[in-house]
Order: structure tokens, then C-alpha cells, then sequence
């Protein structure tokens, strides 16, 4: 569904990634960990082109896509959920979700106003309030809700939990994982392992900016020195 190959990115003359390889199956949820600064919001900005590659490849859906513009990337249906939100807040929830309408795309899973309301019915409580008078993490519901408005094979979460109440959390890995179900591939950035567990088949851990781990959560969650060496605060 999605990979990159060799990819690296610049900010300005700082090298921030070296030669990151990932990828995500159809119907995957995978996970790129790490602590605050390791690059794993820069990946994800530049696998949807808000960061221009240097160098490397990235394929989604058999296309190549790295000398593409954002927009262009979105319309092929590679959705992204920043970390910053980025609601529109003088909209209402239901304005808010209209504005990431696009088409039902061949083999994709398509969503609507009423599969989103079922997804999070924190949002189907408030279709008409202003998004300004929401929680973090009704804001933070409404913004993937937004993107799956577009209908896209693959969607990548930075920092979902984040800042996020213990029972937002839980329902946030229920709605992953509902997309999961419904066929959707996932790619997150995460700091926090517990969610990871709960929700992704996969985990890649960068450190400045270099992939130093690639295996399942079963794997990850059984060793220690990995773990230590490159999550522990």
C-alpha cells in the first residue's frame, strides 16, 4: 500500500532522515516509534510531501509520489491527520467534516457522515456546535474524522493519543482499530507503547533519524534492551 525506499530530508542544511525503509500492507496498522525529536513527525510530513525528499522513493498504491505536491498526494487517497489538528474553528463539526468530502474511490473503504457518527459518537452529539467549543479530544476525533471524509486507502496519524484523557485514548485505539476492520491501512507516530500494543501488527523505532528497529509488537514487547535503548525516557 505505501513504502518508502532510502528516503532522506533535509529542514534548511540539517540532515533530519537517513535512508528510512518502511512500509504499510492493505489493511495494516503500523507504527513508527520514538522519543520527542527522533523524526517521526518529519516522516510522516514527508511521506505526504509537506517535506520534500532529498533522496529515496515513496510508492503508494504503486505510484510513485515523492516528487508530488501535498494536495496531489491527498487526492490519490493518502490521508493525514497532523499533530497540531488544524480544525477549522469557526466551522461547525458537520462543516468541518464537509470540507474533506472527496469521491468514493475502487476498493477503498467509503465513509459517511453516519459510519463517522457511529466511529465517534462524541461527534454525533455535536454536528452543529462550533469547533472552538470542543474538547482536545473531540478536536482530535473530528480531525481523522475530517480525513476519512476523503475516502483514503491509507491514513497517517501523528501523535494521536497525545495529550489525550485516559478514556479518549481508549476510544481512539477503538476507532483504529474499526478502521483496521474496515480495510484501511494505518501508519502512526506514537510515543506512547501501550497504545502502540494495543492497536498496531507492526512497529519501526527511529532515533535521530535512522530506523534502528523493525519487527512486530510481539516481538518489540519482548525485548527489553531495544526498548530501553531507545523509548525509555
Amino acid at each position: 500500500m505505501l513504502s518508502a525506499k532510502n528516503l532522506n530530508a533535509y529542514y534548511g542544511h540539517a540532515h533530519i532522515l537517513f535512508d528510512i525503509n518502511l512500509e504499510a500492507a492493505p489493511g495494516e496498522v503500523v507504527v513508527l516509534l520514538g522519543r520527542n525529536g527522533a523524526g517521526k513527525s518529519t516522516t510522516l510530513k514527508t511521506l505526504i510531501g509537506i517535506v520534500p525528499p532529498s533522496a529515496g522513493a515513496v510508492v503508494f498504491r504503486g505510484e510513485r509520489i515523492d516528487a508530488l505536491q501535498p494536495f496531489q498526494i491527498a487526492q490519490r487517497g493518502l490521508g493525514y491527520v497532523p499533530e497540531e489538528r488544524r480544525i477549522f474553528t469557526d466551522l461547525t463539526v458537520l462543516e468541518n467534516l464537509e470540507v474533506g468530502r472527496q469521491p468514493a474511490r475502487q476498493g477503498v473503504p467509503s465513509w459517511t457522515v453516519e459510519k463517522l457518527f457511529e466511529l465517534f459518537p462524541n461527534l454525533a452529539e455535536a454536528g452543529d456546535r462550533p469547533a472552538a467549543q470542543m474538547s482536545g479530544g473531540e478536536q482530535q476525533m473530528l480531525t481523522i474524522a475530517r480525513t476519512l471524509m476523503g475516502n483514503p486507502a491509507c491514513i497517517l496519524l501523528d501523535e494521536p493519543s497525545e495529550g489525550l484523557a485516559p478514556i479518549i485514548v481508549d476510544q481512539m485505539a477503538a476507532a483504529v482499530l474499526e478502521m483496521k476492520t474496515a480495510g484501511l491501512s494505518v501508519l502512526l507516530s506514537e510515543q506512547n507503547l501501550h497504545f502502540a500494543t494495543d492497536v498496531a501488527d507492526r512497529a519501526y523505532i527511529i532515533e535521530k533519524g535512522r530506523i534502528r528497529f523493525n519487527g512486530t509488537m510481539s516481538d518489540l514487547n519482548t525485548d527489553d534492551n531495544v526498548r530501553r535503548a531507545y523509548l525509555a525516557v
